[in-house]
């Protein structure tokens, strides 16, 4: 058993295994491996008696779910309407530009990951961005190198 294997069994040692705790164990499962990669789906789809497609079908309907290994570093560009109108396209702009990659990508040394959101709630400060979980508010394309280095 891999190390991975023990994380997931923990995991699914807290469910019974049923159909309606899905959402839950991927949940917990992402939380565990950063991710969810394609063997931790098959033991997920065992695990609750699911086909494999239907599991997928879950997943894949969620934008909280990742197939691919991300960032230790989760950056998110707001962009409700209150930041897009403030701004936000040249901040994550700015994001790109200083952290060399594109929006929905990873960078070559798994540092950052970089996506727009669709909306934190944070209205007032717009345009924000969020780092793990820091929100910077009123960011300017000037401030993306400062939040970077922190």
């Amino acid at each position: 058993m891999c190390k991975s294997d023990a994380g997931i069994n923990d995991v699914f040692a807290r469910f019974k295994g049923k159909r309606e705790e899905l959402i839950p164990i991927l949940q917990a499962v992402q939380n565990v491996r950063g991710y969810l990669p394609a063997d931790s789906m098959k033991q997920i789809a065992r695990f609750v008696s699911m086909p494999e497609s239907q599991v997928y079908g879950v997943a894949t309907f969620f934008a909280q779910f990742y197939f691919s290994r991300r960032g230790k570093h989760q950056v998110k560009v707001c962009y409700g309407t209150a930041c897009h109108v403030k701004g936000a396209t040249r901040v994550l702009e700015a994001f790109e530009r200083e952290l060399g990659i594109a929006c929905g990508c990873t960078s070559e040394d798994y540092e950052y990951s970089l996506e727009r959101v669709a909306c934190v709630g944070s209205c007032a400060l717009a345009p924000v961005v969020v780092v793990d979980e820091e929100a910077y508010g009123q960011v300017d394309p000037g401030k993306v190198a400062n939040i970077v280095k922190k």
